[in-house]
């Protein structure tokens, strides 16, 4: 289906939420029709945040937001969807549209298995109607949903609409692109150089499998790396975990900017325990690039990540638009003691032949833990 019928079938005009790869088509069409124009269309930090986010609209207009997002999601709308939209509470209607990765049956990486076969489960439990576009969904079946939808958000339910792999197309393909140099692989390597042997946890989606890549180039193994395939937003949490628990360790954690944002209150926590041993690595491309690329607010100049863990506690801070300037940053958190920060400005784009890690999740811990308990 073509997504521009399904948004005339939705008959909303404010969407807000996190793109995800599977709704690629929808992304698409709101960048090229709206682009970020925060009357009709917000990129949100997590899915929670989207969907206070469309209370507030509804608050102010009266009418039905959609919030979309990947079925990874709903952990983060549990508690709005349960405790501010849901009609025993303020009774706020809002249309989901989620992606279906890890649908049972369909090949998918192992971070999205388990929550793919709870994804229509979890949607119940929250008293969430839903129902599934398949590639074969005809337009006549939407309209009829639709219009039985229509009869529950005018009681203040909330509805989903589940969207499988390949259901939706659209026309034109949205580019992404910033005037910064580095690349993220690049970028990557020279942090690998300096890290040495210390334990690594890198953030989920093309950081991680450009460190798998680049350790196997280099033929070292993958024993130093947690590579957090999933819960996005949690790789310095995980890090600190660590470096709270081995004060003898160098701990190098390799953050991305929507990363950060998803959590980012996890960078006070971090700046409060404010660990010795932690180094801290967000780079920026502003963008969400796993995903297709759709902006974060981390690529709007005046944010700059670097400030905000100032301003939690991080002691030492440091900002990288040249590899002249990581590397002395990199040299300066390896040599000397006290939580770091490095902000580090970065292209959008990868390889095109970027493969994906060869060993399970489980494999990944256990080698890691072999390495940092041995």
């Amino acid at each position: 289906m073509n997504v521009k019928k399904l948004v005339e079938i939705l008959g909303a005009d404010f969407y807000t939420g996190v793109p995800d790869s599977q709704l690629r088509a929808l992304c698409d069409y709101m960048m090229d029709v709206y682009g970020i124009d925060p009357k009709h269309h917000v990129i949100g930090a997590n899915e929670g945040n989207c969907a206070a986010l469309a209370a507030g609209y509804h608050l102010a207009t009266g009418k039905v937001p959609v919030v979309y997002m990947q079925n990874s999601g709903e952990g983060n709308i549990i508690n709005p969807a349960a405790s501010l939209l849901h009609e025993k509470v303020y009774g706020i209607p809002c249309i989901f549209l989620i992606g279906w990765r890890g649908e049972p049956g369909v090949h998918d990486e192992p971070q999205h298995i388990y929550q793919g076969e709870i994804t229509l489960k979890l949607l119940e439990d929250m008293g969430i109607a839903s129902f599934v576009i398949s590639k074969d969904t005809s337009e006549e079946e939407i309209w009829a949903k639709m219009e039985e939808y229509d009869g529950q958000l005018a009681m203040g339910k909330n509805v989903a609409f589940v969207v499988r792999k390949g259901a939706l197309q659209y026309e034109k393909k949205a580019a992404y692109r910033n005037d910064y140099a580095m690349g993220r692989e690049e970028i990557i390597r020279h942090i690998v150089r300096y890290s040495g042997d210390d334990p690594v946890v890198s953030t989920t989606g093309k950081a991680s499998r450009e460190l798998f890549e680049i350790r196997r180039a280099k033929e070292q193994g993958h024993q130093y790396d947690f590579l957090t395939v999933g819960s996005m937003g949690h790789a310095s949490s995980i890090a600190l975990g660590i470096a709270l628990h081995r004060p003898d360790r160098k701990i190098w954690c390799i953050d991305g900017d929507g990363a950060a944002l998803m959590h980012m209150g996890a960078m006070a926590v971090i700046g409060q325990a404010a660990p010795d041993n932690l180094v801290h690595i967000v780079i920026n491309n502003g963008a969400h690039e796993s995903v297709g690329g759709m902006p974060t607010a981390a690529g709007n100049d005046g944010l700059k990540l670097v400030k905000v863990a100032e301003g939690c506690g991080y002691r030492r801070v440091y900002w990288a638009e040249s590899y002249e300037e990581l590397d002395e940053a990199l040299r300066l958190a390896k040599e000397e003691e006290g939580l770091a920060f490095i902000e580090v400005k970065a292209a959008i784009g990868a390889r095109e032949d970027l493969g994906r890690p060869s060993t399970t999740p489980v494999e990944n811990k256990e080698a890691f833990m072999g390495y940092l308990m041995g």
